[in-house]
């Protein structure tokens, strides 16, 4: 079964420097048929003007994956950690026992990002962060491993969650295969283009929300960035 969620029917909220949209439940928006997917609590979809950012501001027990679409994000956090994350590219924290961190847009221009939260297995450990990148030409035609739980995954960077976030990118008339699992959840969106999932048409930033499927196949309508997360 697969339920599209238009990007119109989203939650959000413009503050100016922040555009966001919210795929569940999030700060002012709330949905009860929307509060989380599984164990994916959080995925918002956010416009971050240049010279603008989220100041130091405290989280924990949650995992928190950032994908950046366009631009580029600067991450500092009360561990010491220093680290500017480009379009691509992946950054993860594990918030755990309590981590304080910002987010700023450095860049001359609009960075889009999307960021998801997904609760951890265990509670109560140290706090982590780490940063990756991914090249997109890697993922071409294929989904790649960005972020797992899982041991197996060894090139992805480390989530403390039963979960997984993948990505491809796929020419028009292109198609990728995922093994999701029919007891697992999906939850699929296009950071570009339009594709077709199982035969359920997306538009970009459209959300798709995946159970009883234990394979999906993702076709690429036009020119098309896709990130899923495998949640539990």
């Amino acid at each position: 079964m697969i339920e599209r969620r238009p990007f119109e029917s989203l939650g959000g909220a413009n503050h100016g420097w922040l555009n966001a949209k919210h795929h569940f439940s999030f700060a002012n928006y709330y949905d009860p048929k929307r509060m989380s997917w599984g164990n994916l609590r959080v995925w918002n979809d956010d416009e971050i003007a240049a010279g603008s950012g989220f100041p130091p501001h405290p989280h924990s027990d949650m995992e928190i994956i950032t994908y950046v679409r366009e631009g580029a994000i600067t991450h500092e956090d009360s561990l010491g950690n220093k680290g500017r994350t480009e379009a691509g590219d992946v950054q993860v924290m594990s918030a755990g026992t309590g981590i304080r961190h910002a987010e700023y847009n450095a860049e001359p221009t609009l960075t889009r990002i999307f960021q998801i939260w997904i609760e951890p297995t265990k509670r109560g450990e140290a706090p982590a962060w780490g940063a990756k990148p991914f090249p997109k030409g890697d993922r071409a035609g294929q989904f790649v491993v960005l972020a797992s739980g899982f041991d197996d995954d060894g090139d992805a960077l480390p989530i403390r969650t039963d979960a997984r976030i993948v990505a491809a990118t796929l020419k028009a008339g292109e198609s990728a295969t995922y093994p999701l699992g029919a007891t697992r959840r999906g939850y699929l969106v296009p950071a570009k283009g339009e594709v077709e999932i199982n035969g359920v048409h997306l538009n970009a930033r459209d959300g798709a929300a995946i159970t009883d499927e234990a394979t999906i196949t993702v076709t690429a309508v036009n020119d098309a960035e896709i990130v899923l997360v495998d949640a539990a």
